[in-house]
């Protein structure tokens, strides 16, 4: 088969409506966002500007519906491009194979947080004696650590991770939030996506990264996410109209969840969130944008769960709420 690329440059602060755009369209939701490089002092690390714009990709078989699609795109980014600066849509068709590779040149290593290296698994790294080195080849799956929500997600991670405790990752992605606390010390951690694309890829990454006995990966979400689809796909509703469903098992006994998500979706899986939580346990939510803190903040309170702390990253806020009780 052959595979139509679409690309567009946006300003920072457009990379999530930009993004939910092209998850809506492109092949299984996968989207591949490029902030701007800036290279480290020494070494293969690299920083990222944010003052500059960033690149998003999405992948579309090259099919008869191909150019109907690319135009409801472009029409949808022509409307994003009223509100804040995007770029003119970009394409060009790509082999089987030229696909299959075409994102592993946009990624490099990256050191997030104190001890946390994200190394692509094609290309070699020589770790320091206190890193903790994430192998991960990201695919068509979100949660390549490049993006400021994930970073977010990894750093606090490294805050509250425990030794033996018990983790859900949310909306896993490329399974690196999962990955990342078990290296950290995590007893076992549940990776739940509702994407099967995303949990083939999570699946993978957990077996390169050699934590297989710690990490399981399943599709699925929580109560009212499990009818959902795709968390970028928008066709759930608003949160007033979804009522929280069957939790996984295992309810009630995660001492810590991530859940990288968008604001939307954790609003309606407030309640679920807070009642998968053990007694103490603490969520971390991130994918937040600055404007919709206050939102998911009050149905996180409603949903009995108190704020601890607030981080910020640009636009993008991650959340650490804590679930009192015994």
């Amino acid at each position: 088969m052959n595979w139509l690329e679409l690309s567009v440059e946006v300003d920072s602060e457009a990379v999530e409506a930009v993004a939910e755009v092209l998850a809506r369209y492109g092949y299984n939701g996968g989207v591949v966002v490029e902030p701007a490089w800036t290279p480290g002092g020494e070494g293969p690390e690299f920083s990222y500007d944010t003052t500059r714009p960033s690149v998003l990709r999405t992948y579309l078989p090259l099919d008869g519906q191909a150019e109907e699609t690319r135009q409801r795109i472009e029409q949808a980014l022509w409307h994003l491009g009223q509100m804040r600066p995007v770029g003119p849509l970009q394409t060009r068709a790509l082999q089987e194979e030229d696909w299959a590779n075409a994102w592993k040149q946009h990624y490099t290593v990256l050191r997030v947080g104190e001890r946390i290296v994200i190394a692509p698994s094609w290309l070699d790294y020589q770790p320091a004696p206190a890193d903790v080195v994430l192998h991960l080849d990201p695919g068509m799956a979100f949660g390549t650590g490049l993006h400021p929500t994930t970073r977010l997600c990894l750093r606090l991670l490294e805050h509250y991770t425990r030794p033996g405790q018990q983790v859900l990752d949310l909306g896993t992605g490329s399974g690196i939030l999962a990955i990342a606390a078990a290296h950290l010390g995590a007893g076992q951690v549940l990776a739940l996506d509702n994407d099967p694309v995303a949990v083939a890829v999570a699946a993978e990454n957990v077996a390169r990264n050699g934590v297989c006995d710690r990490v399981t990966v399943a599709e699925g979400s929580l109560g009212a996410g499990a009818p959902m689809g795709h968390w970028l796909s928008g066709g759930s509703g608003p949160p007033e109209a979804a009522a929280p469903g069957d939790a996984v098992p295992g309810v009630g006994r995660f001492d810590l969840i991530v859940a990288n998500l968008i604001a939307r979706v954790l609003m309606i899986l407030a309640a679920d969130l807070a009642a998968a939580l053990a007694p103490g346990g603490v969520l971390i939510s991130s994918g937040i944008l600055e404007t919709r803190t206050a939102e998911v903040e009050a149905a996180f309170a409603s949903a009995g769960l108190r704020l601890l702390e607030r981080y910020a990253e640009g636009e993008w806020v991650a959340l650490v709420h804590r679930r009192d009780g015994h």
